[in-house]
């Protein structure tokens, strides 16, 4: 049970990270139209503030199934198996989510720059969830 909260505790802190590498890009002005809080309030038709608590909410599960998926993921240390899982939940948000957004697959009816930025800001997602959890697992292995 433990892993499961230290995956979500994983997920929301790669939200986090990730969340302040998107507010400094709006704040230098970079890629406007891409605004993951303005879609998800616009797609739900709720308010910025709720889709920040959804954008967190979406973090905490994604991190869940993380936990429960941990031992399966390829990769040889919690790093590697971060990042591939920031990679698969990029890859489902380029085919899935984007297009219910209006921006085609892949995001490319706001350009090149947004599948590439949003790779990036989702290897970074899955690298400090990967950390979280990974450092998690092992301080309870050794309590055991």
């Amino acid at each position: 049970m433990a892993q499961f909260a230290k995956g979500v505790l994983g997920g929301i802190a790669g939200t986090a990270v990730m969340s302040a590498l998107m507010l400094m890009k709006s704040a230098m002005g970079l890629m406007p139209q891409l605004d993951v809080i303005q879609m998800l309030s616009s797609m739900m038709s709720i308010s910025p503030g709720m889709a920040w608590v959804v954008h967190f909410g979406i973090g905490a599960m994604w991190g869940l199934l993380f936990a429960l998926a941990y031992h399966v993921i390829p990769g040889g240390s919690a790093l590697t198996k971060g990042m591939l899982f920031g990679t698969v939940a990029w890859l489902l948000m380029m085919v899935m989510v984007m297009p219910m957004a209006g921006a085609g697959f892949f995001g490319m009816q706001m350009g090149l720059m947004a599948p590439i930025m949003t790779l990036v800001l989702h290897l970074i997602f899955g690298a400090v969830l990967g950390l979280v959890h990974g450092n998690r697992v092992n301080e309870a292995n050794r309590d055991v």
